[in-house]
This record gives structure tokens, sequence and C-alpha cells, in this order.
């Protein structure tokens, strides 16, 4: 072996490694994003959790209550309700993840030693459970006790009882398959079109189809619609193996999962055309996508708790399109909510859908000229 010609190819590559800036980025960025993404965005303790309260007697001694589980700072109020019905309307529309409903005869419950109230949970997010069994702790003693029912201390019956609905049974399967429809079409849709534009660029057909009466708009949506069938496939394959093998329900309008779906693959392939106008070549588009996959699956609540997540990266989180699909999907098939009922998210992956494809035909015409 010629050390010398040995070393002439290491600066070599060297050398090619230094004008590739996004080789290079990844090379810094992948072990920054992950070290910022695990050490300081993923929290599994969960703290504010969304709730909505319902407190019907309105004593002393149940404000206390309500107090004593807002001190716990597992969650956060931000809905008032008169009936736990309307706590359950708004955990089936996912505006809510928790909701404390207080009976009337609260004062009489706690000289009975009856129960003294309820934490309902949106049992389509597993780890949500596990955080709501934290209310059923607080110490019943240390409310305060309403002036017409004097007591010293509450009999040892009392108690709060947590119900949790839509997965009782807490099977991860039921939580999880419903997110891998996101998952998979988020990783497959992206990376598809991200190739696309550079494969007809390298292989030597792009000049052929500029030279034909197509129009930028023509050749990328084109270019979209057969992933949509392929997506709607995916999905599909998806919905059938989790009913068969995992009894997944879909306690929704089905037509609703597919729309919610197919959202999720025009938002996704948009991004992928965005992604291949930028990219020299297929490895670019792959390096390019692989940093758009990893936070979708960090961030978006699939991996991981998004209520545990700081201020921060949720915001940056609801950049992301598979943030609000997991919401949808969730909704739908878990809750039995319609698309009308989270039209926020909607109107997010729309938004985000009309964005990226205008920045593709904008960023494919300026290449074309």
């Amino acid at each position: 072996m010629n050390w010398r010609r040995l070393w002439a190819i290491v600066i070599k590559e060297l050398r090619q490694l230094g004008r590739d800036r996004i080789t290079l980025a990844m090379i810094v960025g992948i072990p920054v994003i992950q070290l910022v993404l695990f050490g300081y965005a993923i929290n599994l303790n969960l703290r504010g959790l969304d709730a909505g309260i319902a407190d019907q007697a309105n004593t002393a001694g149940s404000r206390a209550l309500v107090m004593d589980m807002l001190a716990t700072g597992v969650v956060t109020p931000v809905a008032r309700a008169d009936t736990p019905q309307q706590l359950m309307t708004m955990i089936r529309r996912g505006r809510i993840s928790i909701g404390i409903a207080v009976p009337p005869d609260f004062e009489r419950r706690r000289i009975d030693g009856r129960e003294l109230a309820q934490v309902l949970v949106d049992g389509s997010d597993t780890t949500v459970q596990g955080a709501a069994a934290q209310l059923a702790q607080v110490p019943i003693d240390s409310a305060v006790p309403d002036t017409r029912a004097p007591m010293t201390s509450t009999p040892p019956g009392a108690r709060i009882s947590v119900v949790s609905f839509y997965n009782p049974q807490r099977q991860s399967a039921i939580n999880i398959v419903p997110g891998l429809i996101g998952v998979i079409l988020t990783m497959t849709m992206v990376l598809f079109t991200a190739i696309a534009i550079v494969r007809e660029r390298e292989r030597g057909n792009m000049e052929l189809l500029i030279a034909t009466p197509l129009t930028s708009t023509e050749l990328m949506v084109g270019k979209v619609l057969p992933y949509v069938a392929i997506g709607l496939v995916q999905t599909s394959v998806i919905l059938v193996l989790g009913m068969w093998l995992f009894d997944v329900p879909i306690r929704g309008n089905v037509f609703d999962v597919y729309l919610a779906a197919g959202l999720l693959i025009l938002g996704n392939l948009s991004l992928g055309l965005l992604i291949s106008t930028q990219a020299r070549s297929q490895f670019q588009a792959m390096q390019m996508t692989f940093f758009v996959f990893l936070p979708s699956i960090l961030l978006s609540g699939f991996m991981f708790p998004f209520a545990g997540m700081p201020k921060v990266v949720q915001w940056i989180a609801e950049v992301l399109p598979l943030t609000h699909f997991l919401r949808l999907i969730r909704g739908v098939m878990l809750r039995g909510a319609g698309l009308w009922e989270m039209w926020i998210d909607v109107l997010a992956l729309a938004a985000f859908t009309l964005m990226m494809m205008t920045l593709a035909i904008l960023r494919f015409r300026k290449r074309l000229d």
C-alpha cells in the first residue's frame, strides 16, 4: 500500500465533503438535533395537560379540592363546564385531555364517605391515563370544609375516581396503530416525491418534459396524483390489518378517516416536491427527507407525549403536518369525533399543503429559468 496515494484519496474525500453542504450539515446537524430533542424537548413526565372543570357544587370545599388538583401541576384549566356531559363533548373534540367533575351534592358525599369527584380522561392517549392517576391521590382532608357541613376529617370511604374513555384497557396498539398511518405516509410520501424531480433530471428526462406543452404546474401536479392513490392504498392496508390483528376500532366516519389521510398525503407530497426542487441528487433528497422525518416522529406526539414538551418545542411541532394528523385520526377513529369538530387542525393541514405546493412550483419555475 502506497501511503502517499492513500493520503491523496483521504484529502480528496474531505474536500468533496466540504463542497457538499447537505452532507456537511448532516455531519453536524444530526448529533445536535438528537441531543436537543432528547435532552430538552422529550419529557415523559406530563405536566400542564389541558383540563376542563365542572364544579356543580361550587362550595368552599369543592373549590379547595379543585385547587388542590390544579396545584399538582398535572393539569392546567382551559375551559369551564356546567355538566359532565359538556366535559365529555370537549374531550371528544380534542379540546381537553382531562375533565374534573364535582357533583352538586359534594358536601353530603363527604359526610357519607361516598365518591367525591370524577376525573374524566381521554383514554385514546395512554400516557394521559397514567398522569391522571396522580389526581386521584390528592389528599381529601386538605380541602377546606364547607361551613354548612363542618367536619374535622373526611371518612375513609370518600375517594376520587378516574374514568377512562375510549381505551379503558390501556391497549397500546389502539393508540399506536392510528398514528402509524401518519408515520408511514410521512416516510413514504415525502421520500417518493423528494426524488421524483431529481430522478427525472439525472436520467435526462427533464429536458424532454420541458420541451412538451406541459406547464410547470401540470408537471408538478401530475407527479403528485399517482402517489395520492398509493397513499390511500397504504392507509387501507393499515386500517384492515389494524382491525384484524389488534381490534382497533373506527368509531367515527370512515370517510373522515380517508379525508384526513388525503390531507396528510397532499401535504407530504407537496413537501417532497419542494425538497426535490432544492436537491441536486437523489442522495441529497434522501438526506433532506431524513431532516424532516426525524423531528416529525419525535415532536408530533407519536412516540413521546406532546404535553410534556416545552412550549417553544410545541410551537415548532405545530408546523409539522403529522402533529395535526395525529389529532385528527385519533379523534375520528378512537373518539368518534367528526372532522368539523376539529376544524382548526383541518385548516392547518390545508394551509400547509397550499404553502408547500406554491413554494415548490415557484422554485421549480425558477430553476427552469
